[in-house]
């Protein structure tokens, strides 16, 4: 199923987003978990695309594995960082081939070691344009895209950002997935917006289950996402118990979940870290089937 389909009237989209691990015992992992998460019957699964192009095939193989093994859509990440245009085209074609059906068009982090975006002689400068090669050359592909409650770290200001994402929705975005956020109000504002701005896809708000506080104070920190003075002195609080962090996060995020659910939001994209065990406890408290 195309991207472009899963959000109709009546419908909700559930979707989970994992990353290729880097060891064989990740891998084994991945598979006990992702068939745990299969069984919540997700309108997809998304894998991510390294910095820098680092997961290339991987990604593909990954999505190609999820859609063999548990008969579910997978949906692979792809970044402007992926080459030339001959090399995009080429990546493309591979998904394509290997029968993936929906692609996660963004721009892309810099790799390790490099503090910023550096264009690819040769290659795309923006998600818009990798977005307008892909609707242009390989119509058949379901895209799509990265939206940002409280802005890109790298944008000027809010307006500028809604500016960019609205290029890419007009270049032929299927649906918005949101950066992980933790105030509800933000996403909401931010739904608005896209409205007053034109942008009438289904904007799916990402939500990540907080795990432990060093990692999301990791995550937070890079992609400018805020985290709510009463949530982190929690999770100080607990940081020597890990239980007591996993129950703090899996609370948030269901009484999160509770409330834009009320709200009438199309789907949820959930970032899992690769484990299933906090979304099938926030599932599951909220009644999915």
């Amino acid at each position: 199923m195309r991207i472009g389909e899963i959000y109709r009237p009546g419908e909700f989209g559930l979707s989970f987003e994992i990353f290729p691990p880097k060891t064989s015992d990740g891998d084994a992992a991945l598979w006990d978990n992702v068939e745990r998460l299969a069984l919540l019957r997700p309108a997809f699964i998304s894998c991510t695309y390294g910095a820098g192009g680092s997961t290339r095939t991987r990604t593909v193989e990954l999505c190609q594995e999820i859609q063999k093994r548990f008969s579910l859509p997978a949906t692979a990440h792809f970044t402007c960082l992926g080459g030339t245009r001959a090399e995009l085209r080429e990546w493309l074609a591979l998904a394509r081939d290997r029968g993936i059906a929906n692609i996660m068009a963004l721009r892309g982090d810099p790799p390790a070691g490099q503090s910023e975006f550096r264009q690819v002689v040769g290659g795309l400068k923006n998600a818009n344009e990798l977005v307008t090669l892909i609707k242009a050359e390989f119509p058949e592909f379901g895209i799509g895209v990265a939206g940002y409650p409280e802005k890109h770290p790298e944008a000027a200001d809010l307006e500028v950002d809604l500016v960019n994402l609205k290029r890419k929705v007009s270049a032929g975005g299927d649906a918005v997935y949101t950066q992980l956020f933790f105030d509800n109000a933000s996403f909401l504002r931010f739904r608005d917006r896209c409205d007053k701005i034109g942008i009438k896809v289904p904007i799916i708000p990402g939500i990540m289950p907080i795990l432990n506080f060093a990692q999301i104070k990791r995550i937070t920190s890079m992609c400018g996402a805020a985290l709510p003075p009463g949530l982190a002195n929690r999770l100080e609080a607990a940081q020597e118990d890990k239980d007591a962090q996993f129950k703090i996060g899996v609370d948030f995020a269901i009484g999160q979940c509770q409330d834009l659910l009320e709200r009438g939001i199309p789907g949820i994209h959930f970032y899992v870290l690769n484990r299933s065990q906090a979304c099938e406890t926030i599932l599951t408290t909220l009644g999915h089937r």
